[in-house]
């Protein structure tokens, strides 16, 4: 090998490539993380070395996933620990509320300045009536100052990660301003914890008071700790390549690419799928991240809990995205008032985002409906003061679901998404405090008034209502007349099986919102996404032809067999996964490498030809 071919060699390796990102899926990243590893071994218990050579190493990964955007990343690390620093050391609780407010602001511009400038100018060009540009100024000041055109100035992109890191450090600010966490003296150590690679570009989101102690921990790894963060890896490689990419490639992308050219029924089983497709992808990564993560000696939070056992949706929201749930609930639904009380920002979120809704969607019937619920609630606040709460209880629930689902996207689709699920955790609540009989009216009117619409005004959107409501209340009905007939003979199970099921299709359902958004040029994002959704509710709520589904089961007959193993897997009793992780653990050495050979092997055998990146580097 001459020079010229060691300095190509080493070129291609410390250049950007877009085709070849360091993604968990590619060979590259475990070639990657083998020679970091290596390394690794050699300063384990050097610790700050250790942390010192993580912390480049993660800057190198992600330089090679995302490019010259990791200049905002250690935008973001150096004001993050410089304005901590500044905030602990001060005693004046305005100087302190001062440097906290500078420290959340600025990570707010810079991450609604490359995620939602789309999404703003839009609103801004719908209200207005003008015709703004977006202009991409970061672009626009590197061409000045490197006296080149050699960034697009006419175009914002996203920043891989860039909602995780910004998060993590805003709860780190939040932490050190509240005094729960004492702020970290090293930079270099800073660094480490907020760039650690494996969960940087797609969470968990990590919390200084969980991870910060372990900077200063000397390496450990036991027998079994290894076995595990072994199988984490191989469990979230399996469930991305094996089951999410399998689904999406030969089944879910289809459908949602041109929703008419399919049947009623492949629609609707596209939703279902699409619901385990986005789970094993996220929670795929997730695993991957705690396992290469594990093998360093550090730990990263859990990130799911079999999310599809959940029996309501406020339930799958504590077993989905768990690091996220938890930081909405700290930095947001808290301090909006929690289940205490409200505050300003509780109204002024929710008539804000109300105000632009309807402007941006020029609907009459919206503003009626919206101003009606104000209206009832004003009037429930003002007859019944022993309700307030209750209320001021709700309405912050429901602006931390919004927010929750604006976080995920700058589009309307994510903003509709939150609210339905803000919406579904309110039903149950109201729901669970009502008596048999008024839950068997609370079934039943609904259900009346979806059939007297659809038989006025038919529609897909009504149709589908009347099938669902219909199963829900009859389902009310015989659970009502089952308690009367035999009071003292409940059924835990088949509670718990009612519960899961209805949460499961009322979650797929949301989806709907969430899938039809993503994976798109915010530019267009509002308007394609609509139209996606639009066409699957009318081809759900279309004239079904039941004679065609049998030859659909045996046209996709591996997508549906790949859909029923993985939820039955999914709704495995915990004890049960626990005991195979265990014994998996404790295999010997040369069990679990002929297991990682053969396992590579046939992961090998499902890689697609079009690399399918996780879903949540989007956001």
């Amino acid at each position: 090998m001459n020079l010229d071919n060691i300095l190509t060699f080493l070129k291609n390796i410390f250049s950007f490539d877009e085709a070849y990102p360091l993604l968990f899926t590619q060979f590259y990243f475990w070639a990657f993380f083998a020679i970091v590893f290596a390394f690794f071994a050699l300063l384990k218990n050097k610790i700050l070395l250790r942390n010192t050579y993580l912390f480049f190493v993660s800057l190198f990964f992600y330089y090679k996933t995302s490019g010259s955007f990791v200049v905002i990343l250690l935008t973001i690390t150096l004001l993050g620990f410089f304005i901590a620093r500044w905030m602990d050391k001060s005693e004046r609780t305005g100087v302190r509320k001062f440097l906290l407010a500078l420290g959340v602001v600025i990570n707010l511009f810079v991450l609604f300045y490359f995620k939602y400038a789309y999404f703003f100018v839009d609103a801004v060009n719908t209200l207005c009536h003008t015709d703004f540009v977006v202009v991409n100024y970061f672009a626009l000041w590197a061409n000045e100052l490197t006296a080149t055109a050699h960034f697009d100035v006419g175009k914002i992109l996203l920043p891989v990660g860039i909602s995780f890191y910004i998060f993590q450090s805003i709860s780190y600010l939040v932490d050190v301003y509240r005094r729960q966490v004492e702020p970290i003296s090293n930079i270099l150590n800073f660094g480490f914890y907020v760039s650690f690679f494996p969960g940087l570009v797609a969470g968990p989101i990590i919390r200084a008071s969980q991870f910060v102690p372990q900077l200063y921990r000397k390496y450990f790894l036991s027998r079994r700790q290894f076995g595990i963060a072994v199988f984490w890896i191989l469990n979230g490689l399996i469930k991305k390549i094996v089951m999410s990419d399998y689904l999406a490639v030969n089944f879910v992308d289809r459908v949602f690419d041109n929703p008419v050219l399919f049947t009623p029924f492949e629609n609707l089983s596209a939703l279902f799928i699409y619901s385990l497709q986005v789970y094993a992808d996220f929670s795929g990564y997730t695993d991957i991240a705690i396992g290469v993560a594990m093998l360093m000696g550090f730990y990263l939070p859990q990130n799911f809990n079999s999310p599809y056992k959940a029996t309501n949706a406020g339930n799958f929201w504590k077993r989905w995205h768990i690091s996220l749930s938890n930081w909405l609930k700290d930095y947001l639904y808290i301090p909006l008032g929690g289940n205490r009380n409200s505050t300003a920002a509780t109204y002024i979120i929710i008539v804000f985002l109300g105000i632009v809704a309807v402007l941006v969607s020029g609907s009459l019937i919206l503003a009626y409906i919206l101003a009606g619920i104000a209206v009832v609630l004003a009037m429930i606040a003002i007859i019944f003061p022993a309700s307030r709460k209750k209320i001021s209880t709700n309405i912050n629930n429901m602006d931390t679901m919004l927010l929750g689902g604006f976080w995920h996207g700058a589009s309307w689709n994510f903003i509709i998404w939150g609210g339905l699920n803000g919406l579904g955790i309110l039903v149950y609540k109201f729901w669970k405090s009502l008596k048999y009989y008024w839950r068997t009216l609370a079934a039943f009117v609904p259900f009346v008034a979806c059939l007297i619409v659809n038989h006025f005004a038919p529609a897909p959107i009504w149709r589908i209502g009347c099938v669902w409501l219909g199963v829900i209340f009859f389902g009310t009905i015989v659970k009502h007349l089952y308690t009367l007939i035999a009071p003292k003979r409940d059924i835990p199970w088949l509670d718990r099986a009612w519960g899961i099921l209805q949460t499961f299709v009322f979650i797929s359902f949301t989806r709907l919102f969430f899938r039809s958004g993503s994976n798109l040029d915010p530019a267009v994002a509002n308007q394609t996404a609509w139209n996606t959704a639009k066409a699957m509710v009318g081809q759900i709520g279309a004239s079904w032809d039941g004679s065609l589904i049998p030859d659909i089961l045996l046209t996709y007959k591996y997508v549906f067999l790949m859909f029923a193993v993985g939820m039955i897997i999914h709704w495995l009793p915990d004890r049960w996964k626990r005991w195979y992780r265990y014994n998996f653990a404790v295999l010997p050495i040369w069990l679990l490498l002929i297991i990682v050979v053969v396992t590579v092997f046939l992961l090998y055998q499902f890689v697609t030809a079009d690399l399918q990146p996780f879903i949540y580097f989007q956001f």
